[in-house]
């Protein structure tokens, strides 16, 4: 079984780095002289992230195509609005370098509202066969997503008024001896250019076959007199293959830091398992021979440490319905990550499908809700109690908490009319899919949890229970705790950068082979680490160890935000308005409690397994 598993890992690592593509995307072959269809996305700033709609601006409208394409439920809940593109003279081997879109005058607010987004760096985002634009950085050989609205300097703000797009194509031979193209890169080249319109005409006569925007003047935002808009397309035959094209946008360069992260992870994992390994195979085993071996009921006495507190360490919890709950949903979450990563390591969460890995996020979260309350339930019936609103409490206490904060940050998204708000409609098939399909889902999970036999514990309970000696000041709840998260978050803590990197600056993470191993050595650091705090709870005879158990490698949470705050003020985020840093904050400290539930769960689980394992060794009358 060890090897299949390092095997199968090995092919993660591998494959989900190669350059093949995506189970379930089939490439798009053109004619010469087919025309393509060219969609425009929301418009979107890393120092905001308060994407707004492209016709929200001033911008020419298409006249030929005017339909753009339906967002699923993940691309509408991360602000997505894909829409026909002006831009639509788009035809196969039809190069041209200039041709006029539309001439617009813009008003006094329209000036104020493009000088503002563009000091705030927003993005255009144009798609052609289902590939996002890039911008190639010329000093640095690399590639940005998306078109800058504009520029500013200290003497001026400029729009780029005018795109050269750059289509690259590599030929297929067809069985009759014709050759279709497959669209293998979609770069451009963003221009500021003061076109000259002739007034009695109506025509740009800046607009022609001898266009250069090297040598015209810029355009000025703050112009009174009429922008004109304009693009020109190349198009490159490609050598390039069709499966590798995504491969300037997934970064696959950086692998050497994943590497690093993964060994810093995993001598993490090594060391923690040698702590293990000498309680285990040494103290551990002898404490249990030893006390095999009392004979007299006074050497009982005289015995100290974890022994001592056989009676009363399967004592239930305070609020135990609410650990309970906690325990369930974090089964549930660890159930949706392992799967997602799985299938996304597999190929079938393709960027190309925009918003496919949270539409599976959510889903999958969703319908592994009878994990969750079959969890919840088991535990409450070994607690002696069998209550049915348990099944609702684990259906909806970190749900219900995680969607509030949400529906908190979505009101003044929506106060700043961004198509970062989720609609109402939106809103409403998330409720529905939540009490639908999730709540009945747990409910299930509870019945099959009730149904079977109650766990007997290792050893009875004592009607009173025992005092616990005073603890010294490193047993303390609190610094066992907060030490206890830091060696998981240790485990993740370089992933973690690629990941806020991701989410914060608008880049696309694909390495989820690195991903699916560290998150698999995060579970070993958490079960181990808490398992060693809670022998040395045990040995100093305080028996409380249900929800320090939870803690310890939950406080990893404590961490992440504590890192999130270290990220913002470090990396290049700019954020000045307070939507934006509300955005941040507020989403980072729903990652943070999510990653306290789940590290919480894994722990609970590793110290109940634990617990039981060795007070079953023990001879107890």
């Amino acid at each position: 079984m060890g090897a299949v598993l390092l095997l199968f890992l090995i092919w993660c690592l591998t494959g989900c780095n190669a350059s093949w593509y995506f189970p379930g995307a089939k490439p798009k072959e053109y004619e010469k002289g087919q025309n393509i269809p060219m969609y425009v996305n929301s418009m979107s700033s890393v120092n905001t992230h308060l994407p707004f709609d492209y016709y929200s601006l001033p911008f020419c409208k298409p006249i030929k195509h005017t339909k753009g394409e339906r967002e699923n439920l993940g691309e509408i809940l991360m602000g997505d609005r894909i829409k026909a593109s002006p831009y639509e003279d788009i035809v196969v081997e039809d190069s041209f370098k200039c041709k006029v879109v539309c001439t617009k005058q813009l008003t006094r607010s329209s000036i104020g509202r493009f000088e503002m987004l563009i000091s705030e760096e927003y993005m255009m985002s144009l798609l052609l066969d289902g590939l996002p634009v890039a911008v190639r950085n010329l000093d640095q050989n690399s590639f940005s997503i998306g078109i800058p609205l504009g520029n500013k300097d200290s003497k001026q703000v400029t729009i780029n008024n005018h795109l050269h797009f750059t289509i690259r194509y590599s030929n297929v031979k067809a069985f009759e001896g014709t050759s279709s193209k497959r669209i293998v890169a979609f770069t451009v080249k963003p221009y500021s250019v003061k076109h000259q319109v002739d007034p009695m005409s109506n025509t740009v006569s800046t607009c022609d076959e001898a266009f250069d925007p090297v040598n015209l003047l810029l355009q000025p935002a703050n112009s009174t007199e009429p922008i004109t808009f304009s693009y020109g397309v190349t198009w490159e035959e490609s050598e390039e293959k069709w499966g590798s094209r995504w491969d300037i946008y997934l970064n696959i360069a950086d692998t050497e830091i994943h590497w690093f992260s993964i060994i810093n992870s995993v001598m993490i994992a090594f060391f923690l398992s040698g702590i293990l390994a000498a309680i285990m195979l040494r103290t551990l085993l002898r404490d249990i021979a030893a006390y095999n071996a009392i004979e007299d009921a006074d050497d009982f006495h005289d015995e100290t440490g974890w022994k001592l507190v056989h009676s009363d360490v399967f004592r239930p919890p305070a609020n135990k319905g609410l650990l309970a709950c906690y325990v369930g949903t974090g089964v549930q979450l660890l159930g949706m990550c392992f799967t997602v990563l799985v299938v996304a390591c597999l190929g079938f969460l393709s960027p190309a499908n925009g918003g496919a890995l949270f539409t599976a996020i959510l889903l999958f979260f969703v319908f592994l809700g009878v994990y969750g309350g079959y969890t919840s339930a088991r535990l409450m019936k070994m607690w002696g109690e069998t209550p049915w609103y348990n099944a609702f409490q684990t259906a909806t206490v970190v749900p219900g908490t995680v969607f509030a904060a949400f529906f908190i940050i979505n009101l003044f998204v929506w106060r700043e009319e961004s198509t970062g708000a989720v609609p109402f409609n939106a809103m409403i098939a998330v409720i529905a899919i939540w009490f639908c399909i999730s709540l009945p889902q747990v409910f299930l999970g509870a019945v099959f949890g009730y149904r079977k036999v109650a766990l007997e514990p290792p050893s009875r309970v004592n009607q009173i229970a025992r005092f616990i000696p005073e603890q010294r000041w490193y047993l303390q709840p609190w610094f066992t705790i907060m030490c206890g998260g830091v060696l998981p978050f240790g485990a993740v803590f370089i992933e973690l950068f690629f990941i806020l990197t991701s989410i914060w600056l608008h880049r696309y993470y694909y390495v989820f082979g690195f991903l699916l191993l560290v998150f698999i050595i995060l579970c070993i650091t958490c079960a181990e680490i808490t398992i060693v705090m809670c022998y040395f709870q045990l040995c100093a005879e305080d028996y409380h160890w249900w929800w320090r158990s939870f803690f310890t490698s939950g406080s990893s949470g404590i961490y992440v935000f504590l890192y999130s705050i270290f990220y913002f003020f470090t990396s290049s985020l700019k954020m000045t308005r307070f939507t934006a840093v509300l955005i941040f904050f507020g989403y980072m400290l729903v990652i943070s409690y999510i990653f306290f539930v789940i590290t919480g769960t894994i722990g609970f689980v590793a110290c109940f397994w634990f617990v039981r394992k060795i007070y079953s060794s023990i001879k107890v009358e």
